[in-house]
């Protein structure tokens, strides 16, 4: 398929690991892991932060430090945004052999930054994927019909989860507009149209950056007014609340969160966690990646 209509997606054999308590920057752990939940389905929504040539937090100086941060928690699955094709490739070879990636770039292809989904294939198999941008016309690639600063899509995938015995859940990403209050009202419109069209019998998990603070914005309420439950708020532990927008500067505690987990209401959280890792006080991102350990419930 041409670059610039073609989706991606990569096929390689893999293991998942449990990990353990990831101490943060302050000293601090975050909640356990789901080792200490059996079955528990370990998810992670990150702004990875478009690859750089050059400065100080330049992609080069920030690959490694992700790569640890990744390979400690290895999540099941992965709602990234802003990464280029190069630097998913990238991380998809750092973070280990178990793992695969569906995604488009946001102007086709593998032209510019993706909303790619990253999941562990010795955990999840996808049964169904699609992509589409969010504008009136969201089947038109790069189009953008609502005054957002730049085209945006969705990524969304069905998965079987092999650790429960073939449960199916989906999962949705995405990475809404910086700039404009009215586009990103009207793709949570969107995102709701496309979740209702899904089977209501299956659990639902949304990742991504909506560039809005939770609590504090129409876009949050219009998410909730879906049907959805903000797992930072419903889960029976948590870490430390941060911004999680850090412009390479440290922590902010008790900042604005930008980047959300949701779920349908059947979802329990067990924890949710905000990741400060850091190596030397070099940040892999300019966010923080958000983490949650979920129960899907039982077969419907």
């Amino acid at each position: 398929m041409p670059d610039d209509v073609g989706v991606t997606r990569h096929q390689s054999p893999k293991t998942v690991v449990a990990t353990t308590p990831l101490p943060t920057t302050d000293g601090s752990a975050l909640p356990a892991s789901d080792g200490e939940k059996p079955g528990a389905l370990s998810v992670m929504t990150y702004n990875l932060k478009v690859a750089h040539a050059t400065g100080r937090n330049r992609w080069a100086a920030r690959r490694p430090v992700m790569r640890e941060l990744l390979r400690r928690e290895r999540p099941h699955v992965i709602g990234t945004q802003e990464g280029l094709y190069r630097q998913l490739r990238k991380i998809e070879k750092d973070i280990g052999p178990h793992y695969d990636w569906t995604g488009i770039g946001r102007m086709g292809g593998r032209k510019s930054e993706f909303a790619a989904v990253f999941y562990d294939t010795r955990r999840l198999k996808p049964i169904q994927f699609d992509h589409y941008w969010l504008s009136d016309t969201p089947s038109v690639i790069a189009s953008n019909t609502w005054g957002a600063d730049l085209p945006r899509v969705v990524t969304w995938v069905l998965f079987s989860d092999l650790g429960r015995d073939g449960r199916e859940f989906y999962v949705l990403n995405t990475h809404l507009d910086h700039r404009s209050q009215y586009a990103r009202e009207r793709s949570v419109e969107l995102i709701g149209e496309t979740i209702a069209a899904f089977d209501s019998s299956l659990p639902v998990v949304v990742t991504g950056d909506f560039n809005v603070a939770a609590h504090d914005n129409r876009v949050y309420d219009a998410m909730l007014a879906l049907g959805l439950v903000d797992t930072w708020d419903a889960a029976a532990a948590r870490g430390p609340l941060y911004g999680t927008f850090n412009g390479f500067r440290p922590p902010e505690p008790g900042g604005q969160r930008i980047d959300w987990i949701l779920t349908t209401p059947r979802v329990t959280t067990h924890w949710a966690a905000i990741n400060t890792y850091s190596v030397n006080g070099q940040l892999p991102s300019d966010h923080l990646p958000v983490q949650a350990a979920l129960d899907l419930g039982e077969h419907r």
